[in-house]
């Protein structure tokens, strides 16, 4: 008996804690229904929030996108320095390939040396 008038005490001591203790509501930015309000002041508020919010949230998503778009103007930057870079190689290697190959040619239509056909 004593255990059971002891477990409804504490039980009627948490909840009288809980009553006590204040309970505070969170703003939680976001998209609010603004039809449920009945005054027009409460409406006019609710949908000020909304634009704001909204507002927040394009210029935040503008920031990202940029700094997206100027990192990859970065990257497009630097591969057309690459690129620029592996034409040039490109150019003087097929430039001394080109020299290779009429080297070559000069040596094949020139006339034997007269010491070797003795």
């Amino acid at each position: 008996m004593l255990l059971r008038s002891a477990g409804v005490c504490v039980a009627m001591l948490l909840l009288a804690m809980l009553a006590i203790a204040p309970v505070r509501a969170q703003d939680v930015p976001g998209i609010e229904i603004c039809t449920v309000e009945k005054t027009m002041e409460r409406r006019t508020s609710c949908l000020q929030s909304n634009v704001d919010f909204l507002q927040k949230t394009i210029t935040k998503l503008n920031l990202d996108h940029q700094q997206k778009l100027d990192a990859a103007a970065r990257q497009i930057d630097a591969l057309k320095v690459t690129v620029a870079g592996l034409q040039k190689t490109l150019g003087d290697l097929q430039a001394a390939q080109a020299k290779v190959a009429e080297d070559v040619k000069k040596k094949q239509d020139a006339p034997p040396p007269k010491d070797a056909a003795k």
